[in-house]
């Protein structure tokens, strides 16, 4: 392996979850957890940056054993883990939330909004409006299934100023309708990214992982050179921008692949670990 950064100069490692750390199946493998602690024992600190809310992430977290500030929702939350202390929460406004109800409602594509949880909670609120199979899908993924209510009633009961995000499933061909209706109307007021296949997320516009990451960061004074970012989607871009060197696994999208320093093996294969592994000498 050749590449122009250093081992030694590596001081922390942002890694998203699914496609990237998480092989097919969204496993995380013993492979992964004994290179990823075999860091963290030579002082790297490790940072998770995931589209998942806290509660959707929080076993894969706990496995890992990494502690401290994580990233969430694509950079709209960042909280103190174990914990679950919030350090930045931005909140979409429920405008724009409303009209992704309103597009929903008009082309049946199916829509869930994330609510933030009381004070202190770990657990976001999850709505949709009706069954079905991107309901059921969504649950065998992310381990929650939405509660069902009206959304409009639920962006003014719930959240004063916002709500977390709103994402919508549906095939790629609908899902490139629906951000085209969303950029026309709601502009630079949101940040729209495709996280997998089927998945579209809507957030604010000052929310993304790379601001996410560079939040942490500063926070503990990290240089864009110490840190190293390995992401699979669209969604994992902002990050790669504010991170040093970035990493693709192989199964990444091309556009991500060509965006990376260096394309590493697949998720099905270990790749972060395998990386990881001859990389640091573990």
């Amino acid at each position: 392996m050749s590449i122009s950064v250093k081992p030694e100069n590596i001081k922390a490692l942002a890694l998203d979850l699914d496609g990237t750390i998480l092989a097919p199946g969204v496993a995380l493998r013993e492979r992964t957890i004994r290179a990823v602690n075999a860091c963290q024992k030579r002082g790297i600190r490790v940072i998770i940056n995931t589209g998942r809310t806290i509660d959707g992430a929080e076993r894969f977290r706990a496995a890992l054993g990494v502690e401290g500030p994580m990233i969430y929702c694509n950079g709209a939350v960042v909280a103190d883990m174990p914990e679950g202390r919030p350090l930045s929460t931005i909140l979409l406004a429920k405008e724009a939330a409303a009209f992704c109800v309103d597009l929903s409602r008009e082309t049946g594509a199916y829509c869930q909004v994330f609510f933030p949880g009381g004070t202190g909670e770990k657990r976001t609120i999850l709505m949709a409006e009706r069954e079905g199979p991107h309901r059921e899908m969504y649950a065998a993924h992310a381990g929650r299934r939405a509660e069902l209510g009206d959304l409009k009633e639920a962006l003014n009961r719930h959240a004063l100023e916002g709500c977390i995000k709103s994402m919508f499933l549906a095939e790629p061909d609908v899902l490139n309708m629906l951000r085209s209706r969303i950029e026309e109307r709601l502009g630079k007021s949101v940040y729209v990214a495709q996280t997998l296949r089927t998945f579209l997320e809507i957030m604010d516009a000052n929310a993304s992982k790379g601001r996410g990451l560079a939040f942490v960061m500063k926070r503990y004074s990290l240089k864009s050179g110490e840190v190293m970012a390995f992401g699979d989607e669209e969604n994992d871009l902002p990050m790669f921008a504010v991170s040093g060197f970035s990493a693709a696994p192989a199964n990444a999208k091309d556009s991500v692949k060509a965006a990376a320093d260096i394309v590493i093996g697949s998720n099905a294969e270990d790749g972060v670990a395998a990386f990881l592994e001859e990389f640091f000498g573990l």
